[in-house]
């Protein structure tokens, strides 16, 4: 396993250089004779092997495979979700064209489509027709009863929240529940988050941490959780249930100052919550903001697009801390290389959808100074608000165009949201110039209202400070 390569030999006992595979853990096991085995730590290959390795006579600590069973298995998982009452998103499952036609039909479109145990997103696509979706099936690589396409209800312009959690059986600590910057949709590597929630208000927040104890008890977790909900139209619906550690782990612990690791596994091993010694933190009322942001490898890809979507893209992670959400986001955006300007000519074109969101964006950096540049059809609806914008030609319409202007230097920050999913539209053209000629690009309205604040904060308010982590 290559993640050993990254374990501080002075922390483990014993470190092995073997893949994940059911084989070797087995003769590791032999080997070492231990008593128990922790699943709960290796993403969700190790969660795959917890059946196999019971069954071979391997004491798993923490949740039972069963449990593990009961939220990996989509139909059981659903049948939990009815039985305790907590929304899901509608979802089928597909074993070919014409059964994917119907669920999709029923569900209604967009649809979230994916094959069955996929990691970090992979082959995930959001479906806005049929015709899309009858050329996705076809594409995918196999599609039978042990494969099958798994499909979900896609919740347009929800909020995704993320939750990490440790249940011993009777408490629950739940370490941070993360409001996703990014809308849902947005693979939740790709997507920053911030800790604690930004726009949620006291009910929603209830109603996750109520969702959050009722399912742990039912699934019987023992040790950490992960649950990821959208929140559309003031419903909380649950997305999936991971029994297990999530990347944000280390993120929640470094933000809250606990431990989770450490404490999910004495919980492992059978100690309680109430008779652990660790601080008690209230990680929805912190007087500060700490966000994880994505490490983008754009760069190194040129032509690659940088649009966001269900597949995971990122390399990486970076955390900033301040108690201002704006400079927090800011410290951010300063680590990955992406600094954003503070004046200048920002160029602004958005789909149909987003045309009314970005009014108010637009305002924002009209007043902070920016000369705002855009197409026809978004500078129409930004002039019949009364903002004032210096319109372009489209790529397809002439020249000279948006292209040439990032060329020669005059555009210093674009947001742009996609149409649908058409691969070499004019967007495409767009974002992929902006990574040549190091233009910050923004696909998101969520994204770049992020963004508005982080510039105004720095511009008005305050300088970037600096402190010790431990003085949060």
């Amino acid at each position: 396993n290559p993640e050993t390569v990254s374990t501080d030999y002075d922390t483990s006992d014993r470190l092995y250089f073997e893949p994940l595979t059911f084989e070797d853990v087995l003769n590791i096991v032999e080997a070492e004779k231990p008593y128990g085995v922790i699943v709960q730590f290796g993403g969700q290959t190790p969660l795959k092997l917890a059946l196999r390795l019971q069954k071979a006579g391997v004491n798993i600590l923490g949740t039972s495979p069963d449990s593990i069973d009961l939220a990996e298995d989509r139909k059981r998982f659903g049948l939990m979700l009815k039985k305790l009452n907590i929304p899901q998103a509608e979802n089928g499952t597909a074993m070919d064209v014409d059964e994917a036609k119907k669920i999709a039909k029923k569900i209604g479109y967009p649809v979230m489509v994916r094959p069955s145990y996929v990691l970090g997103g992979r082959a995930m696509n959001i479906v806005y027709t049929e015709e899309s979706l009858i050329d996705y099936v076809k594409d995918a690589t196999v599609v039978s009863n042990e494969r099958p396409i798994l499909i979900d209800k896609f919740l347009e312009r929800a909020i995704e929240v993320d939750v990490d959690a440790v249940y011993d059986g009777d408490e629950l600590l739940i370490g941070g529940i993360m409001e996703h910057i990014e809308e849902a949709g947005i693979h939740s590597g790709d997507s920053a988050c911030v800790i604690p929630p930004f726009t949620l208000g006291k009910k929603i927040i209830e109603v996750i941490k109520d969702h959050t104890y009722r399912m742990a008890k039912e699934l019987k977790v023992v040790g950490l959780m992960n649950i990821q909900y959208a929140i559309k139209d003031s419903t909380v619906y649950v997305l999936e249930a991971n029994p297990r550690a999530s990347r944000t782990v280390p993120f929640v612990s470094k933000s809250i100052n606990v431990p989770l690791a450490k404490i999910a596994a004495m919980v492992m091993t059978g100690r309680k919550l109430k008779n652990l010694d660790f601080k008690r933190v209230d990680p929805t009322s912190l007087d500060y903001f700490s966000i994880k942001e994505a490490v983008l490898p754009f760069n190194r890809f040129p032509g690659v697009d940088t649009i966001l979507g269900p597949e995971m893209k990122s390399t990486g992670e970076v955390m900033g801390i301040d108690s201002s959400f704006g400079i927090a986001f800011a410290k951010t955006q300063i680590s990955t290389n992406q600094v954003f300007p503070t004046s200048g000519s920002v160029f602004i074109s958005v789909n149909n959808e987003d045309k009314d969101a970005i009014i108010d964006i637009a305002k924002k950096l009209s007043q902070l100074g920016f000369n705002i540049i855009s197409t026809r059809g978004t500078g129409d609806t930004l002039e019949e608000k009364g903002i004032k914008c210096h319109k372009v030609l489209k790529i397809r319409e002439g020249r000279p165009n948006v292209l040439d202007m990032i060329k020669n230097g005059e555009i210093d920050l674009i947001i742009n949201t996609p149409e649908g999913r058409i691969a070499r539209s004019d967007g495409y053209y767009l974002r992929t110039a902006a990574v040549r000629h190091n233009v910050p690009s923004i696909t998101t309205i969520s994204g770049a209202s992020a963004v508005v604040q982080g510039i105004q904060e720095i511009k008005y308010n305050s300088k970037v400070k600096v402190k010790p982590i431990q003085e949060y």
